[in-house]
């Protein structure tokens, strides 16, 4: 198992000195983090990497999964995309059974702790249970909050404001709340299986058992299979770059607990790319880490066409791979790329066509787009700065003060 002391060459000794350092502020309190899968998506793999370092600094930190049936978990992907802006139909009585099963949860949970830490919005109802619990809460979202549905977002504010502040992980989500708001972005580790570096005899082996031409272009979206990633704008994009330049196209990514639309878009998928023999369709086990990072490795060109985007990881574990990125100018992603600099932004399916185009023919200024994200990822979005942006959090709620800001 990974400890502290393994970062030192990547993040410097004063760093992990400082993280120390703030953590023996928080002895003796107990954090609580609660969200919906302990697999799947970016807030599950978060705090599957923080948990054991925040547990070495000496945190009492604990994370926690709130059960819900198949009903609930419609209910929240209809909630999570029109908080993104879809049209969705969500009735009073969906409502009333979304707060039902968080007092079941309730009900069944240990919520005898000094923090409640709560990710996203299927887990919000829980607050409610504060008169009787008491502690410090506060609610993580996660997701792109642009232009969310006005009924749902009423519906979430009247619970988001029980909690003592709301962080948020790109300014533009910001809404008016009569609580404190925080802005912390995500981050990843770079040690991880799915970030760490890999033989080249790995990544060969890997690209080899799914048929892909390394000797060829490969163009690649490492993504959940979910209607906002976009996967078949990705085709599309694909195959209008194809009329100019030969390359391939890998879509890999796996599902959530709590996304009960993702085998429908996956076969949405794997329909619209069955006649082309250059285009992977590949659906991975949770425990594919080490197959993603080769194929982002192994791969020419990276691609994020979300629709919305909360922040976007896997951008980051591309940049921090150094390979020239082409993503959506849309929610978190727009922190990791300066367009022309570290990574090309994008509007439309004709942009991201154009511009694979223009990456596959001039792989020197491709290079130079990775090594600019590369560096951006080092500076910013590496997990040690979020642990520290989360120790200052926590410490900050037994203050007092107006505003919390956290570059």
């Amino acid at each position: 198992m990974l400890q502290i002391k393994d970062y030192i060459d990547i993040v410097g000794a004063n760093a992990l000195d400082e993280l120390a350092i703030l953590a023996r502020y928080l002895q003796g309190k107990r954090i609580q983090n609660i969200n919906s899968t302990a697999v799947g998506g970016g807030v599950a793999e978060i705090l599957n990497r923080m948990l054991p370092l925040l547990r070495e600094l000496g945190v009492d930190a604990r994370w926690d999964v709130i059960r819900g049936d198949e009903r609930f978990f419609s209910i929240t992907k209809k909630m999570h995309n029109a908080l993104h802006g879809v049209s969705e139909q969500l009735s009073d009585d969906d409502l009333e059974y979304f707060l039902e099963v968080n007092r079941r949860n309730a009900a069944d949970m240990d919520l005898d702790f000094d923090i409640h830490f709560i990710h996203d919005p299927q887990p919000i109802g829980l607050v409610r249970e504060r008169p009787r619990n008491g502690g410090h809460w506060l609610w993580r979202c996660h997701i792109d909050f642009t232009d969310p549905d006005p009924r749902v977002w009423e519906f979430l504010k009247g619970l988001i404001e029980k909690h003592d502040a709301a962080v948020f992980s790109a300014p533009a989500f910001a809404r008016p709340l009569p609580i404190r708001q925080v802005l912390i972005s995500p981050s990843i580790d770079p040690l991880s299986d799915k970030n760490k570096d890999l033989p080249e005899e790995f990544i060969a082996s890997v690209f080899e058992k799914y048929g892909i031409d390394r000797q060829r272009p490969v163009v690649c979206q490492i993504s959940r299979f979910d209607y906002l990633k976009d996967p078949l704008g990705v085709i599309e994009a694909y195959r209008m770059a194809k009329e100019h330049v030969d390359c391939q196209l890998v879509l890999a990514g796996g599902g959530a607990v709590d996304d009960p639309e993702g085998m429908q878009v996956l076969s949405e998928v794997r329909q619209s790319a069955e006649s082309d023999p250059d285009i992977f369709v590949l659906f991975l086990p949770p425990a594919s880490d080490l197959e993603i990072n080769a194929l982002q490795r192994g791969s020419t060109v990276v691609l994020q066409k979300s629709l919305k985007e909360g922040f976007g990881l896997t951008v980051a574990e591309a940049l921090w791979k150094a390979k020239p990125v082409i993503a959506s100018a849309v929610g978190g992603i727009q922190l990791q790329i300066t367009h022309k600099h570290s990574g090309i932004l994008t509007r439309s399916v004709e942009g991201t066509a154009f511009w694979i185009k223009q990456l596959l023919n001039e792989p020197e200024y491709a290079s130079k787009l990775g090594l600019h994200g590369r560096e951006h990822i080092k500076n910013n979005y590496l997990i040690f700065r979020h642990l520290r942006d989360y120790l200052l959090l926590f410490l900050s709620v037994f203050e007092t003060g107006d505003i919390v800001h956290f570059a």
